[in-house]
């Protein structure tokens, strides 16, 4: 009985000692700095009464888009991220939320929401992301957004109107400086993409 009790001790300092090595590792390890995107508030549109209920798809993207981590373009066809920088949602997810949120902002519409929402759209704006990230040329660095649109109708499915919108800032190719250019490099995108679509709504 005895031996089994030393046993028993045995296991349970094997244990302890195994997690005290976990939390001392996880206290080594560094947290990524979390940036978030924003949508214009100054967005200028023709003036007249709200109109149109319109839900916008989540926007699709190649592989190396999909993530939460900022892309950075060090040399012409090569991909890299941020160290230690991510955003704070998959980019398609960041970016849907800030398109509806900047629509809302300009007060065009009677209703801008996600499919699911329970609206019953008159259009649906669906979004291709192209570019987002910087870009490393000559040794200087410039945020690129492109986005690609269409104002898809009710009505059939049918495509009323597309358009592609580009944004460039400089930038910069830290996690901080690349989060900021981007985001002022969006804000174009987004002022340019809600009045084109509110003329056409």
């Amino acid at each position: 009985m005895a031996q089994a009790g030393m046993g028993g001790r045995a296991v349970r300092a094997t244990l302890v000692l195994g997690a005290a090595a976990l939390w001392l590792a996880g206290c080594g390890s560094t947290p990524k700095a979390t940036f978030d995107l924003s949508a214009p508030r100054d967005i200028a549109v023709a003036q007249g009464p709200a109109r149109g209920l319109m839900v916008v798809a989540t926007p699709t993207a190649l592989q190396v888009l999909d993530t939460d981590r900022i892309v950075v373009m060090p040399r012409p066809g090569e991909v890299a991220y941020a160290d230690d920088s991510q955003w704070t949602d998959r980019l398609p997810n960041l970016l849907q939320a800030r398109i509806i949120q900047a629509f809302e902002n300009a007060s065009r519409l009677r209703a801008v929401g996600r499919p699911g929402d329970r609206l019953v759209p008159d259009w649906t704006l669906v979004t291709e992301i192209r570019r987002f990230g910087v870009v490393v040329e000559d040794g200087q660095p410039t945020a690129v957004v492109e986005v690609a649109v269409k104002l898809v109708t009710d009505r059939g499915g049918r495509i009323a109107a597309g358009k592609v919108f580009k944004g460039t800032s400089p930038g910069a190719t830290d996690g901080a400086g690349a989060a900021a250019a981007l985001d002022s490099a969006l804000a174009i995108v987004l002022r340019d993409m809600v009045r084109w679509a509110t003329t056409r709504i």
